[in-house]
């Protein structure tokens, strides 16, 4: 098997993730029936390529929210989560001011993630 099929592969696990992990279980069944019919894998390529233009520079989510305007705003953070726990975005204590005034943690895609001196990976 060829590394580009691999990865291929790999990609496609990674961004298949099951409708049942994004309604919890006490949800409406109206919930249940909007996760099903949510293309998941389309919507996590499209936060992550958002997340990854900004570069090594990270961004925070007002920054995402800002360059995908079409996009509902519990759409886009809903899957910050399931792009960490794929290891394909990264953030730690680090942070900047957001619209709100308020702080918010700046992410990172992984081939832009640099740690800093005092933290383990």
């Amino acid at each position: 098997m060829s590394i580009v099929k691999d990865m291929g592969e790999i990609a496609d696990d990674l961004f298949n993730t099951p409708a049942f992990k994004l309604a919890r279980s006490h949800d409406p069944s109206t919930s249940h029936d909007a996760a099903d019919a949510l293309d998941v894998s389309k919507m996590e390529r499209i936060v992550l390529a958002a997340i990854t233009s900004f570069g090594s520079a990270g961004c925070i989510s007002d920054d995402v929210l800002n360059i995908l305007p079409a996009y509902r705003y519990s759409t886009i953070t809903a899957r910050y989560k399931q792009l960490k726990e794929k290891g394909l975005v990264f953030v730690d204590e680090r942070k900047r001011k957001g619209e709100s005034g308020r702080q918010q943690l700046i992410m990172w895609s992984k081939e832009f993630y640099i740690p800093t001196p005092f933290q383990d990976v």
